[in-house]
């Protein structure tokens, strides 16, 4: 269901608000961002599936320490496969909060939402 333009405003005055009043708060959230480690996330799932073979091997060979070992194995390729990536910091030329959240669509950087969001205005407005 689509904002009214009252609400929009609304919206976008309480943005608008938030970015100016707490500065400090905008900056701890939106100053880092995490990129994902793909290797990290490949080798964990890779040692993940090996401990969960080595798992099954000490069941079915009826050893317990082997099924232990399996499991320890696989917990720390799950652990691997789920820690954090590396914190990127954000270019710091770049302005530190957009004025309305029509100000960050753009170009190659518009989300997947951003993007429906502007088809769905282009037909209400008729041009779509």
């Amino acid at each position: 269901m689509p904002l009214s333009e009252h609400e929009q405003r609304l919206l976008e005055e309480m943005e608008r608000s938030l970015y100016q009043n707490d500065a400090d708060f905008v900056a701890k959230v939106g100053g880092k961002r995490v990129r994902p480690a793909y290797r990290s996330i490949v080798l964990g799932v890779l040692i993940a599936v090996v401990g969960v073979g080595v798992l099954i091997t000490g069941v079915f060979v009826q050893q317990p320490i082997v099924g232990i070992l399996g499991f320890v194995v696989m917990f720390g390729g799950v652990l691997l496969a789920i820690a954090p990536g590396k914190r990127v910091a954000i270019d710091p030329d770049a302005p530190a909060a957009p004025t309305s959240a029509k100000a960050t669509r753009g170009g190659n950087q518009a989300g997947f939402m951003d993007k429906l969001n502007d088809r769905w205005d282009k037909r209400q407005d008729g041009q779509g």
